[in-house]
């Protein structure tokens, strides 16, 4: 039988592997960690109209500034979370179709501490199109 020069077998090959799976597992930790949304209230979404103040996009998420008028003549700063890029646009988003000064209204599961933010479910535009932050913030169950 003919061996392979750099060929290994037995406890080198098997450590090479473990630490190859352990490595791997620590990677997709981070990963998943990331993309936690324990910050957000997604049991007691709200919805907010408002004027547009700024559109970021860019990785790894995309943010939307909201102004909104709180209904006692007080305007609130909202700063609403989106997914990535990526996602947005396999949904049907455009990095042009958010401008500033731009009238939209959002469903968002709102920071748990109560400041003004949160991430969003769902964009209406002025022109009454739809949009939905893609598939891992979930749907609103609100309307």
């Amino acid at each position: 039988m003919r061996q392979f020069i750099g060929a290994t077998s037995g406890p080198i090959r098997r450590g090479w592997c473990s630490l190859g799976v352990a490595l791997g597992l620590l990677w997709a930790g981070v990963g998943f960690a990331h993309h936690s949304f324990a910050m957000y209230d997604s049991d007691h979404q709200v919805k907010v109209a408002g004027t547009v103040k700024g559109f970021d996009w860019n990785n790894p998420h995309v943010y939307i500034e909201l102004a909104s008028n709180d209904g006692q003549g007080e305007t609130k700063g909202y700063t609403v979370e989106c997914a990535s890029p990526g996602i947005l646009n396999r949904v049907g988003w455009k990095f042009n179709m958010i401008k500033p000064g731009d009238k939209i209204t959002v469903i968002i599961a709102p920071l748990k501490t109560g400041e003004p933010g949160g991430l969003l479910k769902q964009l209406t535009l002025a022109d009454g199109r739809v949009f939905s932050n893609g598939g891992p913030a979930g749907k609103p169950n609100i309307q």
